[in-house]
């Protein structure tokens, strides 16, 4: 009963916050960007909470713990130390300054005005439509393997009441409810991880933190790696692992979109500490629980159906060592990380489709309440659709574990330098981003979509983005003097009308 009570007190909690944003959602980028007005709290939770969901939770943290055991909490630190602190220092400045300057509420419309590319645009739109929804579905997969644990409830209704929940405060309030619900949420998620160290530890199952750490190296065959110092033999996999999740972060809209908002240059330096402390705590935090799986579950992997299921660690890891009462609470955490991750992914997504492709395309000249209009509409369908692909396991579900390194892969070139380089040429813009995109998705193809190699494949796509805009803009036509001017200029410009060439 109690189980019950918490989660309709953390809806209702939802609720009143959709409804109170969308007084406060008046205009398109008040429901996009919040009036570009937000603070330095609710900036840094908002990236915080969505760069972790359950997918780090029951299905990172589960398996990696598993397979790399201590050694997998690098990958936290690294997602705090590269993947938030460096992100905000080299990008937060520099992308809310030049969208400002730009007048970009987008990442597509970023590569159109600082590129001179309407056709760019189009094509990092589609890019963000056709692989951040289908990775939206693998969000459910998390949290509903734990409600299953929990309430012994299906998979599909656990599904659908996310779904419904997060439809509902993200079409009434737009960005402006994603931060404010994701600030709760975030400290949801502080108290719910403290907790789960706390009692994973000290369960009989581990003995302690010393003694836990005596019982992996016993493992048979695998106690050596499991509290080795970079994960023994397979130290490059835990390399790819670090790079695609936190450099990863880059070049990701859903994560840059959080620079665009934030309201001044006095809040970056505070945000920074605050998602960096935040990262640190949470993501190190989940791996470092997921490493002891092999102690509660007497190194044996759950089978559910006749196989192997990695993502039941987790969830089994929690029934044994949480009480009811805490288990609620870590239960809450999950669900918090996932929907505010979820709805960051469906607002990115609709804009791609609304902002980029319906008004920067078809139609110019649409006016800016229609678009908010679409946006709400098209932030329900990508719901549903996310919903559907989650409940309907094809060939797409695949494509899941492809999806962050194929979208960072294209994007990262392109997004930091053109932000620093003012040699970056349209060409090298083009060169990054298809040369990331198609190496994903070849490596992807070439490997029968492995999940198992996608970081390491996420990694290589990187690289070849990011050296491929260099390289190809040294060779290819310069911009004008007055396009970089334009650019580069310190005066914000109000005008989003820009007419730049590209000198021969």
């Amino acid at each position: 009963m109690l189980k019950f009570v918490f989660i309709a007190l953390y809806v209702v909690l939802m609720l009143v916050i959709g409804f109170v944003s969308m007084k406060k959602a008046s205009t398109l980028q008040d429901f996009f960007l919040g009036g570009r007005k937000m603070g330095p709290w609710v900036s840094a939770f908002a990236y915080g909470t969505t760069y972790f969901s359950a997918v780090l939770f029951i299905g990172y943290a589960g398996k990696i713990g598993w397979v790399f055991g201590l050694s997998s909490i690098w990958i936290g630190i690294g997602n705090a130390i590269l993947g938030s602190l460096l992100a905000w220092i080299v990008l937060a400045k520099k992308t809310r300054n030049m969208t400002h300057r730009l007048d970009a509420s987008t990442m597509p419309e970023f590569f159109e005005k600082r590129y001179n590319s309407r056709a760019l645009k189009i094509f990092s739109a589609l890019i963000i439509f056709i692989f951040l929804v289908p990775y939206s579905a693998s969000v459910y997969a998390g949290l509903s393997y734990l409600f299953k644990s929990v309430f012994q409830i299906e998979y599909v209704y656990c599904m659908l009441f996310m779904a419904i929940l997060t439809a509902i405060y993200l079409v009434l309030g737009g960005y402006m409810a994603t931060v404010m619900t994701d600030f709760i949420q975030g400290i949801i998620m502080i108290v719910g991880i403290l907790l789960m160290i706390g009692y994973v530890v000290v369960n009989p199952s581990v003995g302690g933190l010393t003694e836990g750490i005596q019982r992996l190296s016993q493992i048979p065959n695998d106690g050596i790696r499991l509290v080795s110092f970079f994960g023994g033999s397979n130290w490059f996999g835990l390399l790819s692992l670090i790079v695609l999740t936190s450099f990863g972060s880059w070049g990701l809209p859903q994560m840059v979109h959080k620079f665009y908002a934030i309201k001044d240059e006095k809040s970056i330096f505070k945000a920074t500490i605050v998602s960096t402390g935040f990262a640190m705590l949470i993501a190190s935090g989940a791996y470092f629980v997921g490493a002891f799986g092999r102690l509660y579950l007497n190194n044996t992997i759950p089978m559910v159906n006749g196989k192997q299921n990695f993502d039941m660690i987790m969830p089994e890891i929690l029934k044994i060592a949480l009480p009811e009462a805490v288990l609620i609470v870590i239960l809450l955490l999950v669900l918090s990380a996932s929907m505010s991750t979820l709805a960051s992914i469906v607002l990115t997504s609709s804009s791609a489709i609304a902002i980029d492709l319906v008004q920067g395309y078809l139609f110019p000249n649409m006016k800016k309440d229609k678009v908010m209009l679409l946006m709400r509409i098209l932030c329900l369908v990508f719901i549903i659709f996310s919903f559907i692909v989650a409940y309907k396991p094809n060939a797409i579900l695949a494509l899941m574990s492809f999806s962050w390194g194929t979208v960072a892969g294209a994007f990262i070139g392109p997004f930091i330098y053109g932000l620093y380089w003012k040699g970056t040429t349209q060409l090298g813009a083009w060169a990054g981003m298809v040369g990331g995109f198609l190496t994903s998705i070849i490596l992807a193809i070439q490997s029968n979509m492995n999940a198992s190699q996608a970081p390491m494949f996420g990694m290589i796509a990187m690289i070849v983005s990011i050296i491929a805009v260099p390289v190809v803009s040294v060779i290819t036509p310069k911009f004008s003097h007055t396009h970089i001017s334009e650019v580069f200029n310190t005066q914000i410009r109000k005008n989003s009308s820009i007419s730049l060439d590209i000198e021969s």
